[in-house]
């Protein structure tokens, strides 16, 4: 029986157009093999609504999201000397970003950090350390020292506050176990135990959610510049990390330089009924229009919105396969080969027509 979503793209600015044309493309040539009916609404989001509405997430889009199933952006906002971010904060794109996440609900950033076969060159790593290389960061996105109260600063003082609720824990938690069921089983909790009794208390609610409900996961504990060192030296040491939304910060900035191209990173946002896919990559506004923007970023960033969203795994599987075999036979012109974006794009087409292999757990 033929499954139907309505997925809304919110394209953005400069690359994101180019990237989200690469996704739907891909995806209306996935959809018939999977046996899915997609359809898509494009709505003004970042940069183009403020030029379009005087606001980055305008009430148009608002209102239109809650007929999607999910929501695929592309990239938002523009150089640092752009109009745009001369607004006051809360007009800005990172203001509407902020309200985006908030209207859906989202509040679980998975964000896998793969070093593809082949591409171990690229990685600022010896190619025989990152090779292998697979982790899944899986960052709270809604408590926190950005969050907590009271937070202000004056002349003589500044003031943030890192608070976490039991139940804010428990479900950051659930989502990294049950995430490590279908990897390697091993989950690593990253805190500052030793000085934080926040952290102190992060660990000791992760540990009851283990015992109680995932019993079967492997659960260990670093401290953060610990895991920071480790990831920087032995990143195949960890399957899934889970941490807060400051460590998540840090932790997964350092992680996305392992594969050596923000290209190639794409990312999700769960919790809420809507979940909300997006590429780790900027805007780049200096390649924009010209064809040489990597789209691994966005196709990963599909196939999470497949898995996650639309319960359609296997369709999930395929397109990752599909820019796999993609990448292995001539990958995109930042990575060192000879495709531009939309070469890249036609030979994922391409490779969708191959049977995907059996996927085996991490």
């Amino acid at each position: 029986m033929s499954r139907t979503a309505h997925v809304a793209l919110l394209p953005g600015d400069y690359v994101g157009p180019e990237v989200t044309d690469v996704a739907r493309t891909v995806l209306e040539a996935l959809a018939p093999q999977a046996d899915l009916t997609l359809t898509f609404t494009e709505l003004p989001f970042g940069g183009a609504a403020i030029d379009a509405h005087g606001e980055p997430f305008p009430a148009p889009t608002r209102a239109a999201l809650a007929d999607a199933d999910a929501v695929l952006l592309g990239a938002v906002g523009g150089p640092q000397d752009h109009p745009w971010n001369a607004l006051p904060r809360e007009q800005r794109v990172e203001s509407g970003l902020l309200a985006l996440r908030a209207h859906l609900g989202v509040f679980a950033n998975l964000r896998p950090v793969v070093v593809h076969p082949g591409l171990e060159r690229l990685s600022p790593l010896k190619p025989e350390v990152a090779e292998g290389t697979d982790v899944l960061i899986v960052r709270e996105l809604t408590g926190g020292i950005y969050f907590g109260t009271p937070s202000h600063a004056d002349a003589t003082r500044g003031v943030s506050t890192m608070v976490y609720e039991r139940s804010e824990v428990e479900r950051i938690a659930r989502v990294a176990f049950d995430a490590a069921r279908g990897r390697g089983g091993t989950v690593t909790s990253v805190d500052k135990a030793n000085v934080l009794d926040v952290s102190q208390f992060w660990r000791d609610v992760v540990i009851g959610v283990r015992e109680a409900e995932f019993p079967d996961v492997t659960l260990e504990h670093t401290y953060v510049d610990a895991a920071a060192m480790k990831l920087a030296s032995e990143p195949t040491a960890f399957d899934v990390i889970v941490t807060g939304n400051l460590f998540g910060d840090v932790l997964s900035d350092l992680a996305a330089v392992l594969p050596g191209s923000l290209g190639l990173l794409p990312s999700a946002s769960l919790g809420g009924d809507v979940g909300l896919f997006e590429p780790v990559h900027g805007s780049a506004p200096d390649i924009a229009g010209r064809d040489l923007v990597n789209p691994v970023g966005m196709l990963g960033s599909a196939a999470m919105m497949l898995r996650h969203a639309l319960q359609a795994p296997d369709a999930a599987d395929a397109l990752d396969a599909a820019v796999q075999r993609a990448l292995a036979d001539d990958p995109t012109v930042d990575l060192g080969g000879t495709r531009g974006t939309a070469a890249f794009r036609d030979a994922v087409v391409d490779a969708l027509a191959v049977p995907t292999p059996a996927r085996t757990p991490r």
